[in-house]
């Protein structure tokens, strides 16, 4: 007997490899500052909770609909559309359980195999996954360092768009670059996406996960909405990374396969969850604003703390919870050219874990720059710097 074929082309999420690595090094005894995964520390707000609560007290334990309980998709239609200037209906809206599904059920629903589908790398290492794993070609578009932080290439994106090209990957307010389109850059993504009739994922997990100015989504500009699907989650605003809870935003025609794809997938989300999510975006909005206003602290003491490490730098984002920082120069200093051997140094000497830029997506032939990722989400400011501390200490020893 042997397996699929196909298996051989579905990746993972490898930033779990260096969690256990993380776990080897504690389980020995050793402190680690867990800059790795891109997971919170922060409870679920109240309320949500106790919604849940009440929703399984209630019996709402059973199977519900594929597409998900009226109420969440009247409430994620109403909200969605208000926080991007859009109308959305509430057949627009399939929820899944967990913002992770939509990447794969986009990509069944509008790529035939033998298809190239463009995706972000640097970028979330499951893109690539999905494309590959149901038979299409994955085809990587990049980003160039500014003082700023990072831009995409647009003359590169441009230039891999080919005849046999379906569909576009986009995640604004990127992870792991924490990146963030210009409104130039966007209208000129989305100019592309309408001259080449693509077909247009926007990850938009981290929408609402920002520390200062305003989010815009591409599905808003003009000629954009009926080639969008739209990636939510309630992960990163409401700290429910666990509850599994997320949703695709989509044209009708594409939303009724995916609703027919969660059927065959798992019937349905967990149907108490659900509820939770219909208090989350109904309720009480405290509860997401403390979680911003802790990350926002996070985040500074991360941005300080790297920027005082000689040949470490890192733009200040507005969003998300990462730092894509370049580790050029101190990885030169300490005498090292693999920034695998580079981050296991840095566990085993200062406890900092940490991923790199291999964990998200395959390199190009010609990078020459080193880049490691901090997530602050999973961390306290306090341990944040003293973590950094010590990484400083170590690069300059």
């Amino acid at each position: 007997m042997s397996l699929a074929s196909r298996l051989q082309n579905l990746g993972t999420e490898t930033a779990f490899a260096v969690s256990l690595a993380a776990a080897d090094w504690a389980a020995k005894g050793n402190r680690v500052f867990p800059f790795h995964l891109g997971d919170m520390n922060l409870p679920t707000p109240a309320n949500v909770v106790a919604a849940m609560d009440r929703a399984i007290a209630d019996g709402k334990t059973g199977y519900c609909a594929a597409a998900g309980i009226a109420p969440l998709r009247e409430a994620l239609a109403a909200d969605v559309g208000a926080r991007r200037g859009m109308s959305f209906e509430p057949g627009n809206v399939v929820v899944q359980p967990g913002g992770k599904p939509v990447i794969g059920k986009f990509v069944q629903t509008v790529m035939e195999p033998g298809a190239e589908v463009l995706y972000p790398n640097p970028g979330y290492p499951i893109y690539e996954s999905q494309i590959e794993y149901f038979g299409g070609t994955a085809v990587p578009y990049r980003y160039v360092e500014t003082p700023t932080g990072f831009a995409l290439d647009l003359e590169y994106l441009a230039a891999h768009i080919t005849p046999r090209t379906t569909a576009l990957i986009y995640n604004d307010l990127q992870n792991p670059l924490s990146s963030e389109s210009s409104r130039e850059e966007m209208e000129a993504v989305a100019r592309l996406a309408i001259e080449h009739d693509l077909w247009v994922l926007s990850d938009e997990a981290y929408f609402e996960m920002r520390y200062a100015g305003e989010s815009t989504s591409i599905a808003s500009l003009p000629g954009m909405k009926d080639r969008t699907v739209i990636l939510y989650t309630f992960s990163k605003k409401f700290a429910m990374t666990g509850w599994r809870l997320g949703a695709a935003i989509a044209p009708l025609a594409v939303a009724e396969q995916i609703a027919k794809l969660n059927t065959n997938d798992e019937s349905c989300t967990a149907h108490f969850v659900q509820w939770a999510g219909v208090e989350g975006i109904t309720g009480d909005q405290s509860g997401p604003a403390a979680l911003r206003d802790v990350l926002r602290v996070r985040r500074d003491a991360a941005v300080d703390g790297v920027n005082a490490i000689p040949g470490m730098h890192t733009a200040r984002p507005d969003a998300t919870f990462y730092l894509f920082v370049n580790v050029t120069e101190a990885m030169a200093a300490k005498g090292f050219t693999d920034v695998a051997n580079f981050a296991t140094a840095a566990l085993h000497q200062t406890g900092v874990s940490f991923c790199t830029r291999r964990h998200f997506g395959r390199p190009q032939p010609d990078e020459e720059q080193q880049y490691i990722r901090l997530a602050y989400s999973g961390i306290s400011d306090t341990d944040i710097t003293e973590a950094l501390g010590l990484l400083g200490q170590w690069v300059t020893a």
